[in-house]
């Protein structure tokens, strides 16, 4: 995959490092994946490649946002846990390259309003729908987080769901192992076509987070089979 991430696709995910330091960093990250869990990527065509998109991973390991990257070569902002941010080094890291804290305790505007400046800038951004990582075969109940910024910029929503990083990186273990890893990108929900300020009623909140928990069920069964 080639990475040649333009400075103002850079800037729609508030990334600082330069283009061509951002495009190696993206372009290690492919090697790693290709070679240490040898990625299989199904469906990539149900992303799109220009305009506001939340690529939404069923959770199960730590490691799950670094192989997600996998499903583009398109720029992408992260929203990770506040946890990572204790440390000013690896902080300035993770934001130097579109990183931002989220506090998973309760609703967090200021991530909320980052989120959705990534997304009115027409970038693309990796939200966990289920806050926290999860275990077994079933998706967990879902934030509404996704559904609000959605519903908010237009974005369309693309699930996705790894097989096997449950048992690749467990919580408590602090190197991951070498095993295959197969991607499948699940149903695309499209929420509005147009950003929108209005407020977002809550009963629509529910339906998008409804369809959106669907889409990720039938993506991680499908991982399964």
């Amino acid at each position: 995959m080639k990475y040649n991430a333009t400075p103002n696709e850079l800037r729609s995910i508030g990334a600082s490092v330069p283009w061509w330091m951002y495009a190696s960093a993206r372009w290690l990250a492919h090697q790693i994946n290709r070679h240490m869990w040898h990625v299989e990527v199904q469906g990539r065509f149900n992303v799109p490649a220009t305009g506001p998109v939340i690529i939404a991973p069923v959770h199960r390991s730590f490691i799950d946002f670094f192989i997600a990257s996998e499903v583009t070569n398109r720029p992408i902002a992260f929203m990770a846990k506040d946890e990572l941010w204790k440390y000013k080094l690896p902080a300035k890291f993770l934001e130097a390259f579109g990183a931002f804290p989220v506090n998973r305790s309760g609703v967090d505007r200021k991530a909320l309003e980052r989120a959705e400046s990534v997304l009115r800038s027409g970038g693309m951004l990796i939200l966990f729908p289920e806050g926290t990582r999860r275990s077994g075969d079933t998706v967990g109940e879902l934030h509404e987080g996704a559904a609000f910024l959605a519903a908010r910029t237009g974005a369309v929503v693309v699930p996705i769901a790894l097989s096997d990083t449950e048992q690749i990186m467990p919580k408590g273990s602090k190197m991951p192992k070498r095993m295959p890893v197969k991607m499948v990108v699940g149903r695309p929900v499209h929420v509005s076509d147009t950003p929108s300020t209005r407020r977002v009623r809550r009963s629509e909140l529910s339906k998008i987070t409804t369809e959106i928990g669907e889409s990720m069920q039938e993506a991680f069964d499908s991982v399964r089979t």
